[in-house]
């Protein structure tokens, strides 16, 4: 054992020394790690993993946050139902959240997305509402607005326009990244789906330090923050289709497109060369920081990567489905 392994081992825990009300607050304080590889002499790259929370994603912080912002308010009270359309992290995040609190929730979700995504929510207690795939998340945004009209106390989060979703980000995500890399953080990488994760955290590091640049990823195949036209893709939780009302378009200094064939071999480079099991849209933006990492302009500069979830939430998609040789596409 290495001689500072002892000291490495009893860091103290932030949860350490404290019992939790319920596990959503158990969120956040999830680690930055280094990246091996990615370059020779150019950027360091750190990826933010979010898959450390209690649910194993990102959602997780959005979701407790909706749900207690509206029991603040006063707009979601016990004996109420509460319904949303997600693309499955979300409602999982919502999921774990209702269970603690003891609210029905209703979940409408494109058929398209994993198998262990719907589990998961049922497991957790929630009813699942599967909409046509072709229709993507608008459909499923659709029955939900349809299901709130028709069930008496319904209460709707509406995670794309919701002002909590990226409050929580700039009180804990941006907080957590400021503090771990001591305020050196010089770009920010995050995929965008609702807008939340890169508004909250990309407001709150322009903030502090205005040179940060902060870099949003799309599908190649549904472009639509670059001007482009919505259409189908594999990168679930990335690409809406549309521009989310969250999204702060305005501290976006560059969208990067990414192929779904990118997104998939990078994140099985990050699993095989890292030992980070992470998700296909993890797979995109580490592509990106990548990219980024080779450009002489950040030269020893500190990417950071926003790792949303696990690959284990994609065990039956292709993402599991590893060649037997492949070089890193980033």
């Amino acid at each position: 054992m290495p001689a500072n392994q002892d000291n490495l081992l009893t860091v103290p825990h932030p949860f350490r020394g404290r019992i939790h009300d319920d596990i959503t607050q158990a969120i956040g304080h999830t680690p930055l790690v280094r990246l091996r590889g990615v370059s020779d002499d150019g950027a360091i790259v750190a990826a933010k993993l979010d898959s450390f929370n209690p649910m194993n994603s990102v959602k997780c912080r959005i979701g407790a946050a909706m749900i207690a912002a509206a029991e603040r308010d006063g707009r979601l009270k016990p004996g109420m139902t509460v319904i949303e359309a997600t693309s499955g992290n979300t409602g999982i995040g919502l999921a774990f959240a209702c269970a603690a609190k003891g609210y029905r929730l209703i979940i409408t979700m494109p058929e398209t997305m994993t198998i262990e995504r719907r589990k998961l929510v049922q497991m957790l207690g929630a009813e699942l509402v599967l909409t046509p795939g072709p229709l993507g998340m608008r459909g499923a945004m659709d029955k939900a607005k349809e299901l709130l009209r028709t069930i008496k106390g319904g209460f709707m989060p509406l995670q794309f326009e919701n002002p909590a979703n990226p409050q929580i980000h700039r009180e804990t995500t941006a907080e957590e990244i400021w503090a771990d890399t001591q305020g050196k953080v010089d770009v920010f990488v995050a995929g965008i789906g609702t807008g939340g994760t890169i508004t909250g955290v990309g407001e709150v590091l322009k903030a502090r330090k205005p040179n940060v640049r902060v870099v949003g990823v799309e599908p190649d195949a549904s472009p639509v923050l670059t001007g482009g036209r919505p259409g189908p893709h594999r990168i679930q939780g990335l690409g809406a289709g549309f521009v989310p009302p969250v999204l702060n378009r305005r501290i976006v200094d560059e969208v990067v497109r990414v192929t779904d064939l990118d997104a998939f071999e990078t994140a099985r480079w990050v699993a095989r060369e890292q030992g980070i099991l992470c998700g296909i849209s993890s797979g995109a933006a580490a592509w990106v920081a990548c990219k980024l990492a080779r450009r002489p302009v950040f030269r020893d500069k500190l990417i950071v990567v926003m790792f949303p979830d696990s690959g284990e939430r994609y065990l039956t998609t292709p993402l599991s489905q590893a060649p037997e040789k492949q070089e890193h596409a980033g």
